[in-house]
């Protein structure tokens, strides 16, 4: 295949992968769907499969509102709706109804309640004589709270490609909701629990479009996409529902209830994977970034890389080089470098040398607990000509500035790899052996190389949890 298809091949691939997404699109509805019973949540099964009560719990629920004052947001501001469903009572009601470990009572519309009792207590009266209402029954807790937040664009970004007028993009937004749950014991007053959950809300964009004259006067013009936005009640009601999963498991751990004697196995293993979750969580930022490994203290690296000339000849030649690196971190985050390399700078027919510098820098890793992490690096250093090994110096020496960016992987053990990326600006013209014009020599580098991991920076660890005597 010629070069000439290439761009034409690379067009065709990205098209033809944007629309594999894209696949629930040609399932679009073409008419008015049916009613259905209400979609569950993930957490739905889990509330359902816990162990069974010993004793199941009266709880009163008044009233969980929404406590965010949000409005949805438009692109020209926000409307009158309201971000968040005003429902929320519903779906906690319907929640502990889920559990099977409380007794729900109604409290919200109390007063309907109570109208209705008078009704029929009066037409008792007149018709049955001496024939009494069963008491209405009283709750051995409260459930208070609410959704106290709703934070959009938390998250934002994208990502797309063109190659003459053909390509396609990609958007996604995420929001956040949260819940706070408590517990209130109705003979004291006492706060019981309090339970803290949030959920993330997804909208994401895919679209592919072609722009293109393929003959004179005649244009072609196509262009799909998809849009899917997370249903806001759906995250309201998985927050809730794990909110109230945590309240139970809580409770048991504290001791304030308890699952049935023959369920100890089951209850053990549901507060263990409960524990591990929690754990879990405690290291997970808002982000949903969580640490995976410890920082490295110091970290070799041996590298193999390629170098670009820019200077004073037209013809900018790709060579070999190879160097090493050490890299001592002062805090997880910022660390100093010395690098040592050497490699070739040539411009085809017209010269050819090599180069040896000595580097410092200053490092910036902004996740240095990930596994896969970007760097950023910048600094100064000398730079002269070299004989056959990177030690023999040869000719002036120059100063120079360097900085660049890269990536690297650490498996959490001794070995990873690094690649890099950088611009070297040389303060001399004299590089390639000419001076001329108003503008420096300077360089390219990139390298890729095995890093080996010295000594640890623990990553922060939550204190443990302990249960409430």
């Amino acid at each position: 295949m010629t070069t000439h298809y290439l761009p034409r091949l690379l067009v065709l691939t990205t098209l033809v992968s944007l629309l594999s997404g894209c696949t629930a699109f040609f399932y679009q509805p073409t008419g008015p769907r049916r009613a259905r019973v209400g979609e569950e949540t993930p957490t739905t099964t889990s509330l359902r499969q816990l162990p069974p009560a010993k004793e199941k719990i009266v709880a009163a629920v008044y009233k969980f509102r929404d406590l965010t004052g949000q409005y949805k947001q438009i692109e020209t501001g926000s409307t009158f709706s309201t971000a968040v469903t005003q429902g929320t009572t519903n779906i906690l009601l319907k929640a502990l109804e889920e559990s099977n470990w409380f007794v729900p009572i109604e409290r919200e519309n109390v007063s309907n309640l109570l109208n209705e009792r008078k009704i029929v207590r009066s037409s008792v009266a007149q018709f049955k004589e001496g024939e009494n209402l069963p008491p209405l029954l009283f709750a051995g807790i409260i459930l208070e709270g609410g959704v106290v937040s709703y934070d959009a664009n938390i998250i934002t970004g994208g990502g797309g490609l063109q190659y003459f007028s053909a390509g396609g993009s990609t958007q996604y937004r995420q929001d956040r909701v949260t819940v706070y749950l408590r517990a209130v014991a109705t003979k004291t007053g006492k706060i019981l629990k309090t339970i803290y959950t949030s959920k993330t809300i997804l909208s994401q964009t895919v679209n592919a479009s072609l722009f293109r004259y393929v003959t004179f006067k005649r244009l072609l013009e196509t262009e799909t996409g998809l849009t899917t936005t997370e249903p806001g009640q759906m995250a309201v009601t998985e927050a809730i529902e794990k909110a109230v999963e945590g309240l139970i498991i809580e409770g048991v751990r504290d001791g304030l209830w308890a699952a049935e004697d023959k369920q100890a196995g089951p209850m053990k293993k549901v507060l263990d994977a409960y524990q591990t979750e929690k754990t879990r969580m405690s290291e997970t930022d808002v982000y949903g970034i969580r640490p995976e490994i410890d920082a490295p203290l110091i970290t070799l690296q041996p590298y193999a890389g390629v170098m670009r000339y820019y200077g004073d000849y037209a013809r900018h030649t790709i060579k070999g080089a190879y160097g090493a690196s050490l890299a001592v971190n002062l805090s997880s985050k910022f660390g100093i470098q010395i690098d040592g390399g050497t490699g070739m700078l040539a411009s085809e027919g017209a010269f050819s040398t090599r180069i040896a510098s000595l580097e410092g820098n200053l490092v910036f890793t902004p996740t240095p607990f990930q596994r896969w992490s970007s760097l950023l690096f910048i600094g100064g250093g000398m730079v002269s000509r070299a004989g056959t090994t990177p030690f023999n110096w040869q000719g002036d020496r120059y100063a120079q500035a360097q900085g660049g960016v890269g990536i690297q992987y650490s498996s959490g053990g001794l070995i990873g790899f690094r690649s890099t990326i950088s611009y070297n600006q040389p303060f001399t013209d004299a590089l390639d052996g000419i001076v001329a014009g108003a503008r420096n020599d300077y360089y390219l580098r990139g390298t890729l190389g095995i890093t080996l991991h010295i000594g640890s920076i623990f990553r922060p660890r939550p204190a443990p949890i302990t249960p409430r005597k």
